[in-house]
């Protein structure tokens, strides 16, 4: 088996990495310096990406974050709150051998266990431990042709929606960050979730949206903001990475016209791969939702190698138990002060 030799590089040190990325096949915002300055800033994790760089081109490009936590332990994930981060290699790296260098390199850090985030070469060489699912269009700066492809219930909620009084703004502000933060925590405490801290979001809008990789997108109705979603972009991709609302105005069907002003915007902008991001198996009627906007919809397997059972596991796709039902019930203050305390040890 080939022997491979892989740097470890701290993606903040390194002089040009998003503008090296640029010239990646498959790079996307998460693999960039800025998100990694997000994960490393908000929770402290140790960016350790493993990386084959050649003729100014990854030829291997592994992203992980240390996690050490004294409640869930020592481990490697690519990438932790990343929808999905599948390892970038060339077609002569042989997978069997990156595999055995990810085992070798796990042990040698210690891990509990390492987590991938979607397949790439792997499909095959490992056994997925669970399946999310990935919703794409591709863009085209022919408006019409991308409102076309939408199924018709779509387009009819986009047009009820710009009847209804809304007003969209994309607005890369604080101000506007706060605001969708508001509506972000309502949503959360729905689902039974505490809210991610305020502190996550503020670098978010620090290290990605103030530097032209992302956007705010509000729906206003009556001076109020009752929808909003966050929006990443790199290279020729858009992906929408958080959404929520105030479920009072759920008939005006204001998510589904911050959605189509996001695409628009990025059509008319010259993307040309829209991703809705990840969404569980089971949830099928968020499945119904994208695939509604003419999406393809495609598996992303999740891998999780435990280093003492020495093999991949399985795990549970749901987002949910009897916790939810819990926080369901508590004030979003609770909840915010929870979220304050876990989120740097689940990852």
């Amino acid at each position: 088996m080939e022997q491979l030799h892989l740097e470890v590089i701290n993606p903040l040190d390194y002089r040009g990495w998003d503008d090296l990325l640029l010239h990646t096949p498959k790079g996307d915002i998460f693999y960039t310096a800025a998100w990694a300055k997000v994960l490393n800033e908000s929770y402290g994790y140790q960016p350790l990406y493993l990386a084959l760089v050649d003729h100014s081109e990854f030829r291997v490009l592994l992203p992980f974050m240390e996690i050490r936590s004294a409640l869930t332990g020592k481990r490697g994930i690519s990438l932790p709150f990343t929808d999905f981060c599948e390892p970038l290699m060339d077609a002569e790296i042989p997978p069997a051998a990156l595999k055995q260098y990810l085992i070798d390199f796990s042990l040698e850090k210690g891990w509990k266990y390492f987590e991938l985030r979607g397949a790439g070469r792997f499909n095959g060489e490992m056994k997925p431990s669970v399946y999310f699912y990935n919703h794409s269009i591709h863009l085209t700066d022919n408006e019409e042709k991308v409102f076309a492809a939408f199924r018709g219930s779509m387009k009819r909620n986009i047009k009820k929606a710009a009847q209804s009084g809304l007003e969209i703004r994309m607005e890369n502000s604080p101000a506007a960050l706060k605001e969708y933060y508001k509506l972000h925590c309502l949503t959360r405490q729905k689902h039974g979730l505490p809210p991610q801290p305020y502190h996550f979001f503020r670098s978010i809008f620090d290290h990605i949206i103030s530097k032209n990789m992302g956007n705010v997108v509000l729906a206003e109705f009556e001076k109020t903001a009752i929808a909003g979603a966050i929006f990443f972009h790199f290279g020729d991709q858009a992906i929408y990475k958080f959404g929520a609302s105030d479920m009072k105005y759920q008939h005006l069907r204001a998510n589904n016209l911050v959605m189509w002003e996001a695409i628009r915007q990025y059509a008319r902008n010259g993307y040309r791969m829209f991703s809705f991001g990840r969404t569980e198996p089971n949830n099928k009627g968020l499945r119904q939702f994208k695939t509604g906007w003419g999406a393809e919809e495609k598996a992303v397997p999740y891998f999780k190698y435990d280093l003492k059972r020495n093999a991949f596991i399985q795990q549970n796709a749901e987002v949910s138990g009897f916790y939810t039902k819990i926080f369901n019930r508590m004030p979003i203050p609770v909840l915010k002060s929870i979220g304050n305390v876990i989120y740097k040890h689940i990852a």
